[in-house]
């Protein structure tokens, strides 16, 4: 019987892990619960799954990871709030599944530098994919890792076309049911860029051996490339309840927690290359994944900024990304060791500098 922590539990990862603990309650147990603010809905959760231990906020869900017994941390918080109590896991040796890249992304060598080898357990459907796919050969066979992207709202558009973008166009997503600043993000592709980072965090893979391929049917998840050609694709219908099954019992598997392919069915299934002239979020990700320290944390501090901006009507959707750009490009980094302190100035810094460009 594994122990769980959910983290985020009112939101879509947090609902979608109680799904599938609920449908297999001899295997799981639910022993805390957090969210951000909706009291209602995690009391309602916690009386239908027994839970004692509640929190609010990211600092009592970081006391509820450090003081709770559990086998397993799900979480599902949005943004870089995430980052202690992630932290707070790896701390305590419980296995994480990591829904909230942010924490790692931000984190970078502080969460690197206390993880255990497989301790943290990926929850995105393309970094799942590529943990099973890994599984087929040594890592020193490894050429590359594929990511694959929608290519969310605006796939096919120029740059050009993409100038009147509407917020509702945006959140128009072909696949996902996301919120708001995921969904945003899937549209400037700033996501796929924060995943590239995440994979050379999680499976220490060089950036120039990570690619983005354009596949709308977000039917294969993400690929691994192998040194003798081989290419190892991990498929199935868009349905995260499969890699959170996966995170909450890694590498076991849940039977019946998601539905097969129909291969009595005629399918079709498609790829391109990234349009990195319209989406450059991606290349921006790489470099500041490069460069390490505090900017990956500048990159997604600015970005929540010039989301919320886009979404209030005051910039434009092409002004998101390129004012992530420029307050990355005047980023100037503190001397001495990374710390959370130095990372949540970080953030503080590149907020406000989002925010006077946003002004004007």
């Amino acid at each position: 019987m594994k122990r769980i922590i959910i983290l985020g539990s009112t939101g879509s990862i947090g609902t979608q892990a109680l799904d599938v603990i609920g449908a297999h309650r001899d295997r799981f147990e639910v022993v805390g619960l957090a969210a951000g603010s909706n009291r209602a809905r995690v009391a309602e959760q916690a009386a239908a799954f027994g839970v004692e231990h509640t929190a609010f906020g990211e600092i009592e869900a970081e006391q509820m990871v450090r003081s709770v017994d559990a086998d397993v941390v799900v979480n599902g918080i949005t943004g870089s709030i995430g980052l202690g109590p992630t932290l707070a896991a790896l701390e305590t040796g419980r296995t994480l599944a990591l829904a909230n890249k942010e924490s790692l992304i931000v984190g970078g060598e502080l969460v690197k530098a206390i993880a255990a080898p497989g301790q943290i357990v990926p929850v995105d459907s393309e970094h799942s994919a590529i943990a099973q796919a890994l599984l087929a050969g040594a890592p020193n066979e490894v050429r590359r890792l594929v990511l694959t992207a929608s290519g969310g709202p605006f796939r096919g558009r120029s740059r050009a076309e993409m100038t009147d973008a509407s917020p509702r166009d945006a959140l128009a997503h072909p696949t996902w049911d996301m919120g708001l600043v995921v969904t945003t993000n899937s549209a400037t592709l700033v996501n796929k860029g924060l995943e590239v980072i995440e994979a050379h965090l999680l499976f220490d893979v060089p950036y120039d051996a990570i690619e983005v391929t354009v596949h709308p049917q977000s039917v294969i998840h993400s690929m691994v490339e192998f040194v003798d050609g081989s290419t190892i694709a991990q498929a199935s219908p868009p349905d995260m309840r499969l890699p959170i099954s996966l995170g909450l019992d890694w590498p076991n598997r849940v039977a019946g927690v998601g539905v097969p392919l129909d291969w009595t069915q005629a399918h079709t299934w498609t790829f391109a290359p990234l349009d990195e002239v319209a989406f450059p979020a991606v290349a921006l990700a790489k470099r500041v994944g490069r460069a390490g320290g505090t900017y990956p944390a500048v990159f997604n501090a600015a970005n929540e900024q010039a989301v919320h901006a886009f979404h209030s009507g005051r910039i434009g959707f092409l002004d998101i990304v390129d004012t992530v750009e420029r307050v990355v490009d005047a980023h100037a980094p503190e001397s001495g060791s990374l710390t959370r302190e130095s990372l949540a100035q970080a953030e503080l810094d590149a907020r406000a500098a989002a925010d006077a460009l946003i002004a004007g």
